[in-house]
């Protein structure tokens, strides 16, 4: 079915607005894939937190303009799905990785974050960032450990004097 002019104008301005609040984005290519497979796509980006588009080339081009993913249009050729983050960076990396895992024929061209444009074999990498609240879990354990040995070191004074003590006492009792 084909887009008039004010389709094409509303899909240009949702897909910006996508561009210009997500973290990262993956364009793969989905040539011979059927209904049913793009639609446990979508199902999993969609609980994946990942906005995820087959748009026109054309439109893409005009809809990444101004945002940090203008240095995809260069490689918008053929068949894409375009995939974006947008609750953490990996998020659409990782769910085209594990979808890629069971079908073969979605084919990952390239990807984008912080307007630099990788090549597809950066996918692992990029698939591999924490979430949010993995990176917040790390940063404590981070700050929390010179307290936790600090607290070890002192409560091993104690320890080291009391074990001395016991010492002497068995080597006493084995003298007497």
């Amino acid at each position: 079915m084909a887009l008039n002019l004010e389709d094409k104008k509303r899909v240009v301005s949702e897909v910006a607005a996508v561009a210009a609040s997500a973290h990262s984005a993956v364009a793969a290519e989905y040539r011979g894939m059927t209904v049913e497979q793009l639609t446990l796509l979508r199902r999993k980006a969609r609980e994946g937190g990942v906005y995820l588009r087959v748009v026109k080339n054309t439109l893409a081009r005009r809809a990444l303009e101004g945002t940090d993913f203008e240095c995809m249009n260069d490689e918008l050729v053929g068949p894409l799905v375009l995939a974006f983050s947008q609750e953490d960076p990996g998020s659409a990396a990782r769910v085209l990785k594990d979808f890629t895992k069971s079908n073969d024929k979605l084919v990952v061209k390239f990807l984008a974050i912080g307007g630099q444009k990788l090549a597809a074999n950066e996918l692992e990498r990029l698939a591999s960032l924490p979430t949010y609240d993995q990176a917040v879990s790390l940063l404590m354990a981070v700050m929390r450990a010179p307290l936790d040995k600090f607290a070890r070191t002192l409560n091993e004074v104690p320890g080291k004097l009391t074990r001395t003590v016991a010492a002497i006492r068995d080597q006493k009792q084995a003298a007497a």
